[in-house]
């Protein structure tokens, strides 16, 4: 931990942001002045974070935590301290995790989860990697939410009226932005890798390089506020909302996974002969099983279901293929050691450690319950039938009441499980509350 002063000090960081990803993905925690931040004395927050829904309202049923609200404490990953480059002062951001006071970790954290599930993979000798492609929407500000949303200006003065997939001049349009998002990741090295436009109007999708499933959803987890703090300083909004407008596409967070040997570093997805092995068809068996039942965790808000349409550039069922993007698991055309498969079901609204945490533990039920997986799709996967709940009500009844979810309630975590369903119960009770403009629309002077 000494390392942590020495940085703090070298880089003459005045105030350090203390941060711990909640359910949803948003960062809760304090801001401090260095000369306070303490190893030995720590931070604490309630553990009723966690239950904290993204309206900020809590669930009614709060049976699973402490009625005392206890407190938590924090620790600091020393991996994780990056500078705050859009701040006007030196400042500093470090992730923190949480623990009781018996020194266990707090097991409500989405970062605790995480860790539980890359350590069934550790018990077996193989390391997780992973590499997310993660989209997001420009949009011009909105200060009014019943408004739909529209595309930014670019430098041509104009917004984006036509859909630009893999446009160049497109993403030009907004190259000051681009460049401070580039200089932010740089400053807080962000392992980002190739810029892309997406098939939306000002739909962008930025690569991240694959490495250890912990450290890079602590990397997405900073993309977000990066870039939506950089949009902003250019007037504009970024969104990680999976459906932002109608007659746009959704936008998704890809994750390319693989497992190797800790010991040898070798691929367990490809023989060596470049065959797939029997492991590897296991853990496809595994994400065509259990991921219906774990969408929850890939696709959280009532929002996020709207993007699941027939040919719309969104998975609607788990079936695999080859080099395949009309299915919900592609496995690329790769040498042995890039072998993988491509999950295309999570949305860019998921908090990428439950997210990264359900596609592993299904993969690793798959190996340790050898399923195999169907014949791989040749032609459109949209020719088949939906395969994955429809809605957020759908997804948490799955969870709930599937006869097989019990294996990932019990890898997951009982008492987390239940504490994410309540808050994910909670907000969707909150969204049956709004009367939409589609109802004053079209049913106030017709039914």
């Amino acid at each position: 931990m000494d390392y942590l002063y020495q940085w703090i000090k070298q880089h003459n960081i005045t105030e350090i942001e203390c941060l711990v990803p909640d359910m949803s993905g948003v960062a809760r925690g304090k801001i401090i002045p260095a000369n306070k931040f303490s190893l030995d004395e720590g931070m604490r927050l309630p553990e009723s974070i966690f239950t904290q829904t993204v309206t900020g309202d809590y669930p009614d049923d709060d049976s699973f935590v402490d009625p005392g609200e206890i407190d938590m404490h924090l620790r600091p990953d020393p991996e994780t301290i990056r500078l705050v480059p859009w701040a006007q002062e030196p400042t500093a951001q470090v992730i923190h995790d949480c623990y009781y006071r018996d020194g266990n970790r707090v097991d409500l954290a989405p970062r605790t989860v995480l860790h539980r599930v890359l350590s069934l993979y550790e018990q077996q000798g193989w390391q997780p990697v992973v590499a997310p492609e993660l989209e997001f929407f420009l949009v011009k500000k909105n200060l009014d939410p019943d408004y739909p949303l529209e595309p930014p200006i670019g430098r041509s003065g104009r917004p984006e009226s036509a859909r630009q997939a893999y446009g160049i001049d497109a993403v030009n349009e907004f190259d000051p932005l681009f460049e401070d998002i580039y200089d932010y990741c740089e400053a807080q090295e962000l392992n980002i890798d190739t810029l892309i436009h997406e098939a939306g109007a000002a739909q962008m999708e930025i690569n991240f390089l694959h490495g250890n499933a912990l450290a890079v959803a602590d990397q997405v987890f900073l993309f977000k506020r990066t870039v939506r703090e950089a949009a902003l300083r250019h007037d504009i909004y970024a969104t990680f909302m999976a459906k932002p407008m109608e007659n746009e596409p959704g936008s998704a967070m890809h994750v390319h996974q693989s497992l190797v040997d800790m010991n040898t570093g070798a691929n367990l997805f490809a023989s060596e002969q470049a065959d797939p092995t029997p492991l590897f068809l296991h853990y496809i068996g595994g994400l065509q099983k259990y991921l219906p039942m774990a969408m929850c965790f890939l696709a959280p808000n009532v929002n996020s279901y709207r993007r699941f349409l027939r040919s719309d550039s969104a998975p609607i069922n788990v079936q695999w293929g080859y080099d395949n993007r009309t299915v919900g698991l592609r496995v690329p055309h790769a040498n042995i050691q890039a072998r993988r498969v491509e999950n295309r079901v999570a949305g860019a609204d998921a908090n990428p450690y439950l997210a990264l945490a359900a596609s592993l533990v299904c993969g690793y039920l798959g190996i340790m319950e050898q399923i195999v997986p169907t014949q791989p799709v040749i032609g459109s996967g949209y020719a088949f039938p939906y395969e994955i709940p429809r809605n957020l009500e759908d997804s948490l009844r799955r969870l709930d009441e599937d006869k097989h979810a019990a294996a990932l309630r019990e890898l997951l975590g009982e008492r987390f499980v239940q504490a994410y369903q309540a808050v994910k119960w909670k907000e969707y009770e909150t969204y049956l509350s709004v009367i939409s403009s589609w109802e004053r629309n079209f049913l106030l002077l017709n039914v």
